[in-house]
């Protein structure tokens, strides 16, 4: 029986995990945090081959009951009036979830199957014929015949099997920021945006309109602040967005309580392999296409599903099931990224010209012929594999 660990207990690791052990294999799932984590932004699926997965899992009941049932977006001027509406499949796709809601019904699905240790990380990994041996930072080291990186953008994984961050993260000049505020707009299943030059401010409700959340993206290179120093990255968002109109200021504010606080650069990881030996990389680990895209969190499902059925298919063998893994996804993972490059160019125009150019057109959108196009490409981009099919696979690796 293969004995997998896989790094990250967020959306990619646990829905790996979920698979495995439907085909018999033994899995961990090692998490720096804590503990489970909750809150983060709106994530959607869309198109047969999202819904496919979420189908095969058994999970699409208890996502589409937790489901946002956003409608539509308005562009507000800094006054807080509607100048443009833009349609609800552009944003929420055929079902939207919270990221943390997604999380939840991943880890109570796998938690009776799958060893979760929270509160540590993997330290090193030393592989040989027979498996890796992983150190950890804080628990014993331990035995596996394969390790899964499914922890994200800034991959520890990643970096300890193929070397530092900076050769396969690449920037798209965009910071974003992300946290829990009270509803105070009374916002019902909807969200209100509002732009300025080279920045975006937006909040929706959430959670049945009983809290919202807040959004900020800004246009800049680099920041030059630690990932974890909470502090100065609030103070960037408020030197950022202090005075700027709208309900900036009432959600700075707010930023201060909020007990979910995310910011981070926007970027893609662009790799020509994604595994070596017996170590593989899924999800945004491996091919992030950008929280911009739309695609990140089904991209990231299909994966797992993906290389686990490969695992499957090839009764553990990891040589061949990692190299039928990028045959079926790498095509699919490019497209998705194609699409979170385009949307942030058009994100961020640099000028408040082409900000009032953007919103006139965002006011004529509903009455043009080309109206639906974004989220038909949307769609297209996401549907765009032919999405293999496990059934008959063993449900027995071999050992």
């Amino acid at each position: 029986m293969k004995n997998v660990l896989i790094s990250g207990a967020s959306i990619a690791g646990p829905a790996l995990a979920h698979w495995l052990a439907r085909y018999g294999f033994t899995t961990t799932i090692v998490e720096n945090t804590a503990g489970f984590r909750d809150g983060g932004y709106a994530v959607d699926f869309r198109g047969a081959a999202h819904l496919t997965v979420l189908r095969r899992m058994g999970l699409l009941d208890a996502v589409e009951r937790a489901k946002t049932g956003m409608g539509a977006m308005a562009y507000v001027n800094k006054d807080g009036r509607p100048v443009a509406w833009m349609p609800a499949d552009l944003f929420a796709g055929d079902v939207e979830i919270l990221r943390g809601d997604l999380a939840r019904i991943l880890h109570d699905a796998t938690r009776g199957t799958t060893e979760y240790v929270f509160g540590d990380s993997i330290a090193s990994l030393d592989e040989d014929a027979g498996g890796v041996t992983v150190t950890f930072e804080r628990a014993a080291p331990r035995r596996f015949d394969l390790v899964i990186g499914a922890d994200g953008l800034h991959s520890n994984v990643r970096r300890l099997a193929f070397g530092p961050e900076e050769r396969f993260v690449q920037g798209l000049g965009v910071h974003c920021a992300i946290f829990t505020v009270p509803n105070h707009l009374g916002l019902e299943y909807a969200g209100h945006v509002y732009r300025t030059g080279g920045q975006l401010a937006s909040v929706y409700s959430a959670r049945h309109n009983t809290e919202a959340r807040a959004a900020f993206y800004f246009g800049s290179p680099d920041t030059d602040v630690h990932r974890r120093d909470v502090a100065r990255q609030q103070e960037i968002l408020t030197e950022r967005f202090a005075g700027t109109g709208w309900e900036c200021d009432r959600l700075l504010a707010e930023m201060r309580h909020a007990p979910d606080f995310y910011f981070d650069s926007v970027g893609q990881v662009r790799m020509d392999a994604w595994s070596r030996g017996r170590v593989a990389l899924l999800g945004d680990a491996a091919y992030c296409p950008s929280s911009l895209s739309g695609m990140g969190t089904g991209l990231a499902m299909v994966g797992a599903y993906v290389l686990a059925g490969e695992l499957a298919a090839a009764r553990g063998d990891h040589r061949v099931a990692f190299a039928r893994y990028e045959d079926v996804l790498r095509g699919y993972a490019a497209g998705c990224q194609k699409m979170g490059d385009g949307v942030a160019k058009l994100m961020m125009p640099s000028s408040r010209a082409v900000v009032a150019l953007l919103n006139r057109y965002y006011r004529l959108l509903p009455y043009l012929p080309g109206k639906n196009m974004a989220a038909k490409i949307g769609r297209r981009t996401a549907e765009a594999i032919d999405l293999p099919d496990y059934a008959g696979v063993p449900t027995r690796p071999t050992s």
